[in-house]
C-alpha cells in the first residue's frame, strides 16, 4: 500500500514538473515570437520611412512596443513594452508607467525577467553603452553603476533630477524559484544625446 502511494506521488510530481516545464516553454516561445514580430515591423517601417524621407533618417513605427533597447557590446537588443505587469513582461522588458521617458530628466525604469530577456544583464560592465530608440528619437546612455539590493530597497524606483535609466531584474540569475534579491544596472544619459523638453513629448501610457 505504501509502495503504491509512493508511486502515485512520484507520478504526480513528474506530471506537475512536466506541466510547469511546458508552461514555461510556451511563455518563452511566445516571447520570442513577439520580439521577432516587433523586429519585423521595425524593419519594414524603417524601409518605408527611409524611402519617404530620402536621405533624412526617420524613426520607424514601433507598433505596440514602447522602445527598442540595445547593448551594442553584447550584440543584444529587445523591444520594450509599456507596463510591468505579468502580461507585459511575457512580451519583453517593460517600461514602468509614471517613470520618465528616454531622453527626459528623471528616472527611466525598465524591468525584465532574469530567466529570459534580462539574463544578459549579468554580462554588462560599467562604461557600457545602452541605446534606446523611441518614436521621438535615439538616446545614448552609459552604465555608471551595477548593484545588488534587497526588494525593500526602492532607491532605483525613485525619481531623479538628472536623466538616468535603471534596468531592473531579479537575482541570482540562476536561482530556482522566486529570487530573493534585485539586480540593478544604472545608466546616465550621455552628454551628446541632449535632454528633451518634457513639454515637447507625449506620455505614451
Amino acid at each position: 500500500m505504501l509502495g503504491d502511494r509512493k508511486k502515485l506521488l512520484s507520478l504526480a510530481l513528474i506530471v506537475a514538473g512536466a506541466t510547469l516545464l511546458s508552461l514555461g516553454a510556451r511563455e518563452y516561445i511566445g516571447s520570442i515570437w513577439t520580439q521577432r514580430e516587433a523586429a519585423k515591423r521595425w524593419e519594414d517601417s524603417s524601409r518605408t520611412a527611409a524611402t519617404k524621407a530620402g536621405t533624412k533618417q526617420a524613426v520607424p513605427d514601433l507598433g505596440p512596443a514602447f522602445a527598442r533597447l540595445s547593448i551594442p557590446r553584447l550584440e543584444s537588443s529587445w523591444f520594450v513594452f509599456p507596463g510591468v505587469g505579468k502580461e507585459e513582461l511575457r512580451l519583453g522588458p517593460g517600461h514602468m508607467p509614471g517613470s520618465a521617458l528616454p531622453g527626459m530628466r528623471g528616472n527611466v525604469i525598465i524591468a525584465g525577467h532574469r530567466d529570459t530577456h534580462f539574463r544578459v544583464l549579468k554580462d554588462v560592465h560599467e562604461g557600457d553603452e545602452l541605446l534606446v530608440e523611441t518614436r521621438q528619437g535615439r538616446f545614448r546612455y552609459k552604465v555608471a553603476k551595477i548593484s545588488i539590493v534587497k526588494p525593500t530597497n526602492t532607491k532605483a524606483l525613485q525619481d531623479t533630477a538628472e536623466p538616468v535609466m535603471n534596468l531592473i531584474t531579479c537575482y541570482p540569475f540562476y536561482y530556482l524559484g522566486s529570487a530573493p534579491m534585485r539586480y540593478i544596472v544604472e545608466a546616465h544619459l550621455a552628454g551628446d544625446s541632449g535632454i528633451v523638453d518634457a513639454r515637447a513629448r507625449k506620455q505614451v501610457h
